[in-house]
């Protein structure tokens, strides 16, 4: 921080009220012994010029001085300059100041007094302004400390979003090696749309943001390799409101959900119909899937919705939302995201 930025954040520090109270309760018992044990009639100016002086230049002067805090790696030199602004700034209002307005004695400019004007500038500048630094020093380390947990957070769903079931991964490889063996149309095919899928994975790893075709597009990939190894498993129906296609989503978002869709749905056994729409309401996307099979919501130690839910929170500052339901035995995921699109910057 620069000088004329500790200047102005030490004068803006001195008026919150934590701070400006106590000046207060110090400065008026000062001003009221100068004007009632004084007969000039510019004593109260005079008092109320030497405080408003010294809370003003002595935690400034400390902080300009003592950027770190006190210390004497220096030697004495910085305490010597602090002890000389202090004394410089007393001597200037009581001593130079009376003598160019011919004013009398009074309470405030007697010797004694300044010299304990002058203890008061020392001793409540190194207060005020180590008491300024120290507030500023703990704002620094808890936004350094929210910046770190927020890449941590960030960091971790980033290798989260690269997740893809190895069971289904594991299971589609042996099914493409048995099609190698009875069937090689179909194995290509296979490999083609598994290879298309992983390189789309890649690409959603290190993007921040793409189109939402690119999204559908990854995620009727992985509805085909289903169907690739079971036709029957279960039928498919997407929905897409036109004019959508290039809406900014976080990529790999729906991947999960569809995943989940797969596979606590037809792969348990509830065969019958999946569906996937996309509309636009208002000032929000709406994304709903729907899968055979009532849901016994998100399983301890699950990642799935989880991942999703923090990621959505990360991506849209919680203006986005994910509600699961489920109904005569079938079960709706409904993502509702903000048209705005993600917050710039913040890596989901």
């Amino acid at each position: 921080m620069n000088e004329g930025s500790i200047v102005r954040a030490t004068l803006k520090a001195l008026f919150v009220p934590r701070r400006l109270l106590p000046i207060v309760l110090i400065s008026l018992p000062l001003v009221a012994a100068q004007v009632r044990f004084s007969y000039d009639p510019m004593a109260a100016p005079l008092g109320i010029l030497l405080c408003a002086l010294c809370v003003a230049v002595a935690p400034v002067s400390y902080r300009v001085i003592f950027p770190e805090g006190l210390d004497f790696s220096h030697g004495g030199v910085r305490l010597l300059l602090y002890a000389t602004v202090g004394v410089g700034v007393v001597l200037s209002v009581g001593v130079v100041v009376p003598k160019l307005l011919d004013m009398g004695p009074t309470f405030l400019t007697d010797r004694y007094s300044l010299a304990v004007c002058a203890a008061l500038f020392l001793v409540g500048g190194w207060g005020l302004g180590r008491d300024i630094g120290f507030e500023e020093s703990l704002a620094h380390e808890r936004a350094r400390a929210a910046r770190l947990e927020l890449e941590a957070e960030q960091a971790q769903l980033l290798a989260l979003r690269s997740h893809l079931d190895p069971h289904f991964l594991f299971n589609t490889l042996n099914a493409i090696a048995e099609w190698c063996q009875t069937d090689g149309a179909v194995a290509e095919a296979a490999v083609l749309r598994l290879s298309a899928m992983l390189r789309s994975v890649l690409a959603g790893v290190r993007a921040a943001t793409w189109p939402l075709e690119r999204e559908l597009e990854l995620v009727r990939t992985l509805f085909e390799l289903h169907l690739l190894r079971d036709p029957d498993l279960f039928q498919l129906s997407v929905e897409v409101a036109p004019g959508l296609e290039s809406f900014p989503v976080p990529p790999l978002v729906l991947l999960p959900l569809a995943e989940n869709a797969v596979k606590h749905g037809p792969a348990a056994g509830h065969r019958g119909l999946i569906s996937l729409s996309v509309q636009a309401r208002q000032d929000a996307l709406v994304f709903t899937l729907e899968n055979p099979g009532a849901s016994k919501g998100p399983r301890e130690g699950s990642s799935g919705l989880p991942t999703v839910e923090r990621r959505l929170a990360l991506a849209y500052a919680g203006g986005a939302n994910l509600a699961l339901s489920s109904q005569d035995a079938r079960t709706r995921l409904t993502v509702t995201l903000p048209r705005g699109g993600p917050i710039p910057g913040v890596v989901t």
